[in-house]
């Protein structure tokens, strides 16, 4: 589900576009799977077309979506290479968290080495 904060500094077209892209990332959204309106998403989140309108031309400028005419907007499919980026650019800001969380329990290296373990990886 989108939702946009309107009390953000965060501008609402990069809200969407960062929420629609993290989906694609994390596979909530799939290859081929259409995106509501941009008339839609607009209504349900109480904002002005032109903003969902800027949010999905930066999607599909990064190549995230696709427009198929009468089909709407569409999740494009993505091609191995760019998956296997997406997929280490994920794995590095989970990482990137993992460990800042652990820093902040007071975690040493050990430890942390010690948990990702008993977690199955070595």
């Amino acid at each position: 589900m989108i939702t946009v904060d309107l009390s953000s500094a965060t501008p609402p077209y990069e809200q969407i576009r960062s929420q629609i892209e993290t989906m694609v990332v994390h596979g909530t959204l799939l290859p081929g799977e259409r995106l509501p309106t941009v008339r839609q998403l607009a209504a349900d989140l109480g904002i002005a077309n032109g903003t969902v309108a800027r949010a999905y031309r930066d999607l599909e400028a990064a190549g995230l979506v696709a427009t198929e005419g009468r089909r709407g907007t569409v999740v494009a499919p993505a091609a191995p290479a760019e998956n296997a980026a997406a997929r280490r650019t994920e794995l590095a800001a989970l990482a990137t968290d993992f460990i800042r969380r652990a820093t902040r329990l007071g975690a040493s290296e050990a430890e942390v080495r010690a948990a990702l373990q008993r977690a199955g990886f070595s």
